[in-house]
């Protein structure tokens, strides 16, 4: 039986027209005339940036400064930067890492997705009568640790002897659909929205909900250059001309966020190598 712990694969990647940190190396300090945005990797390498670049875009836009994408090629050194990298100037990441940079650092979340998210696990029709239970000893593919899904399957199945055999090899989540329907996994666990778009698969397990995902700004960024970059991201749905980055982001809309919203979601990080204590 497979025991769940943090499995880590990356894939190099270039691209030519997004400047990203080296991956092998935690983000350094942006130049005083640029921004940088880091996103949580939660879809493929080579959509990540193409989901993430009109929102760069819009914010370097609104605030007059050039916004530089910190495309992290895996969830390894994504959770490395967030512990180690507080001069990351913009964050976009779920609850959970959002709270601990918040704990951490001082950061200040300024706004987050209107839409709430929760994850659900999606079976095969190859497998009778499905319920949690009977996921036990079959194939249930992930990204990898600690993503939020991940992290929550560590709650769901916290006996080592009695778990699924986690696959945690998907590039994205839509990625772990795909691998059900190629029978590489019996179930697979992805945000609950992707849950509409395959009727053929049977939901048998929905998280709770958490905020969803919050843009967080450090607390080193100028106070006035936060509240402008606050005041874009609340009125983007305004503008007919950012309909791309909503698009693209699967949301209607920003609203206010604040630290308390996200205050105690860093917990679900504690399993995680690297994990401080407040």
């Amino acid at each position: 039986m497979a025991r769940l712990y943090p499995l880590i694969a990356g894939w190099v990647f270039l691209f030519a027209s997004v400047p990203t940190v080296a991956d092998d190396a935690p983000a350094q300090p942006a130049a005083t005339s640029e921004l940088t945005l880091m996103v949580e990797p939660s879809y493929g390498t080579a959509r990540l940036a193409e989901v993430f670049e009109p929102l760069a875009n819009y914010i370097g836009q609104a605030v007059g400064r050039p916004v530089r994408l910190v495309t992290p090629r895996n969830y390894h050194f994504f959770w490395r930067d967030v512990r180690q990298s507080p001069s990351i100037d913009l964050l976009y990441a779920e609850a959970h890492f959002t709270d601990y940079r918040a704990q951490r650092f001082g950061s200040l979340p300024l706004a987050r997705t209107a839409e709430r998210l929760s994850y659900s696990i999606l079976v095969s029709d190859l497998v009778e009568n499905p319920t949690v239970d009977r996921l036990v000893g079959r194939r249930l593919v992930t990204m990898p640790s600690p993503s939020l899904g991940f992290a929550l399957l560590t709650q769901l199945y916290p006996n080592p002897v009695s778990q699924p055999e986690i696959l945690s090899s998907a590039t994205s989540w839509r990625d772990g659909v795909e691998m059900v329907f190629a029978e590489e996994a019996e179930a697979a666990i992805v945000p609950t929205w992707l849950e509409d778009e395959y009727p053929n698969l049977t939901s048998v397990w929905t998280s709770r909900e958490f905020m969803g995902p919050a843009i967080s700004a450090s607390s080193d960024l100028d106070p006035t250059l936060r509240e402008r970059i606050r005041e874009a991201l609340l009125s983007i749905h305004e503008d007919p001309a950012a309909n791309e980055v909503l698009l693209e982001l699967r949301i209607s809309r920003f609203e206010p966020a604040t630290a308390a919203e996200y205050a105690g979601a860093d917990r679900m990080l504690r399993e995680f190598h690297g994990y401080r204590p407040r």
